[in-house]
């Protein structure tokens, strides 16, 4: 009888050579995972590598709103039913009501319910600049002090008379205001543009829609609402109870577009004029418009329009010319974001912000969904949905958007990306952990040429009153002090507005711009501007409809770097072009149509 081999050297040679092509196949995935080179359209902007000493601007904002004399409160009427136009805000204005040469603030007001009011009527507010800051309320002595649910404001020279006037989106009847010379009178009455009790108005812009010289009105409509309507959704969250209700739970609505008569006066061409979209299997209205933004997309100096609609697909209004408009949204690569989803879209804004011919269009979106950046390429249209590939996707999915705004923060020459952040549900922390009501706003510094994509998250420092959390919605731009760069204004629903002067340390230049139209539109709002300072060059649409329900500022700043050359290529809406060399820089300087000259303002 002969001994059994001993199979335990073969057993442990057989596990030991197991574990290493373990190991080898583990450390040969790992190296794979880790090659930074190994970059596709759907990778997160954490995978792709920056240069290390590439880093963003450091923002420096300080909230001056108390110093500066700002107290508007909005108020929201909530008083516990929750009902949907509470969870809205409103807009807010930057534009010189008193041709100062100073930029003032008008802030929109909404409400108390019926039933429910208080002592104290709430009203638009305006506030006087005096140059350098500071700000003195005028509301009464400006003929201001007027009380609706509004909601968002355009502001305009509708009848080129060289004063701005007012007009305001409301839940019921809109409102316009007449500039006489600094005080305000009512004409909403007689000039067509009111709508009707029962319409929810959002966005609005005034813009040249033939080029005639006279500004036309476009307002967009949220949805089919009344409180009977809200009561009757009972939409519901676990814990909570009655909660606010999802814009699915009503009908869609219809836009308007008036055409200004070149008085002052408006005729409501929206029927004919392809702008009032039905949904394709009901033939209801299909629009849940809270935003719009003015572009050009196919550069034939005819403005057209894009809207942000809320669950439902975004509009591209194609400008035909007299008064006709056709909806792209779909073809041109608007309508859905990257996955072909319909999006809860809040805010919107548009910029050529790679300085050259490519557009881009951001789109503010809902919670756990990443704002969604529309952008063309060098060879011309569709858009397509680069959020992720820009480095704007991870981080703006986290948070609730409403106003977006393209600005240059920090006079570098390239247009930055703010967000204004904040749920609608002040309960939302108790159903998901990762959401807050009040949010803190973001700014994605543009990093021009000198990063693997354009845009880069600028830390969020507590420090920082930018980075305070709000319950965040409108905001607009200005340079208040005249200092060359731009200040911004921040709106919360039911609560404090925030004034915050921009306090970036840079020796960069700047150069500031207030175009006067001849022939076109007095407030030149459609005219296209190439800016050339040696080293890049910068193209911008003068249209001060920007963001979510507001407006800014009308003059148009650029950033140069440290470049001290600008030249720039003006084309007027009216399709006549003038050209500026050897423009002095760090300045503010006024160009009127026709004029081969220039005024300096300070």
């Amino acid at each position: 009888m002969t001994d059994k081999p001993n199979r335990k050297p073969v057993i442990i040679l057989i596990m030991v050579l197991v574990l290493l092509i373990i190991g080898g196949v583990f450390l040969y995935l790992r190296e794979s995972l880790e090659k930074p080179e190994v970059v596709t359209a759907a990778a997160t902007p954490e995978a792709i590598l920056l240069p290390s000493e590439v880093t963003p601007s450091a923002v420096n904002f300080a909230d001056i709103t108390t110093q500066a004399g700002i107290s508007f409160q909005h108020v929201n009427g909530a008083y516990g039913d929750r009902l949907l136009p509470e969870t809205m805000g409103s807009g807010v204005a930057f534009f010189d009501y008193d041709n100062d040469g100073d930029q003032d603030l008008l802030f929109v007001n909404s409400s108390q319910w019926p039933g429910h009011e208080t002592d104290t009527r709430p009203t638009l507010v305006l506030y006087a600049n005096d140059g350098n800051g500071k700000f003195t309320d005028v509301t009464q002595a400006a003929g201001l002090d007027s009380s609706s649910y509004g909601m968002g404001v355009s502001i305009a020279d509708i009848d080129n008379d060289g004063w701005q006037d007012i007009f305001i989106t409301c839940v019921g009847r809109n409102l316009l205001f007449k500039n006489r010379e600094g005080t305000f009178t009512d004409m909403t009455d007689g000039a067509g543009v009111s709508g009707s009790d029962e319409d929810w108005s959002t966005a609005s812009s005034f813009f040249d829609m033939d080029n005639d010289g006279d500004l036309d009105l476009f307002v967009a409509n949220y949805v089919h609402w009344s409180k009977e309507i809200d009561l009757s959704v009972n939409f519901q969250l676990t814990g909570i109870g009655r909660a606010y209700g999802p814009p699915t739970a009503f009908e869609g609505t219809f836009a308007n577009l008036y055409k200004n008569d070149g008085k002052g006066t408006f005729e409501d061409i929206s029927t004919d004029s392809g702008i009032q979209i039905r949904h394709p299997a009901t033939g209801a209205p299909m629009a849940k418009a809270l935003a719009v933004a003015l572009l050009d997309y196919d550069n034939d100096g005819l403005l057209d329009l894009a809207v942000a609609n809320d669950t439902v697909q975004n509009f591209l209004f194609h400008n035909l010319g007299n008064g006709r408009f056709k909806e792209r949204g779909t073809d041109m690569g608007l309508a859905y974001d990257r996955n072909g989803h319909a999006t809860g879209a809040m805010g919107i804004d548009t910029a050529h912000y790679r300085n050259d011919d490519t557009l881009g269009v951001i789109i503010g979106n809902f919670a756990n969904e990443m704002s969604s950046l529309y952008v063309t390429d060098q060879s011309g249209l569709p858009f397509s949905d680069d959020a992720i590939i820009e480095g704007i996707g991870p981080a703006s999915r986290k948070v609730l958007s409403f106003a977006t705004l393209f600005f240059d923060f920090d006079l570098d020459g390239y247009l930055d990306l703010l967000e204004v952040n904040g749920h609608i549900e002040n309960e939302i922390n108790r159903v998901q952990s990762s959401q807050q009501y009040a949010q803190a706003p973001q700014i994605f510094w543009n990093c021009g040429d000198r990063c693997d994509y354009a845009f880069l998250l600028a830390p969020g420092d507590d420090a920082n009153a930018l980075f305070e959390p709000i319950v965040g919605r409108g905001a607009a731009y200005a340079d208040i002090d005249r200092d060359g760069d731009l200040d911004l204004v921040l709106t919360q629903t039911g609560g404090k507005a925030r004034l915050l002067r921009n306090d970036f340390k840079t020796s960069n230049h700047w150069l500031r711009l207030k175009l006067v139209g001849n022939g076109s539109n007095r407030d030149a709002i459609g005219a296209k501007l190439v800016l050339d300072n040696g080293i890049s060059r910068q193209i911008r649409l003068l249209t001060p409809t920007r963001g979510y329900l507001s407006q800014v500022e009308l003059p148009l700043t650029f950033g140069l770097g440290d470049s001290t050359e600008a030249s720039v290529e003006i084309r007027w809406p009216d399709g006549t072009e003038q050209k500026f060399e050897n423009l002095p820089v760090d300045q503010f300087l006024k160009i009127t149509q026709g004029e081969s000259t220039f005024e300096s303002i300070q």
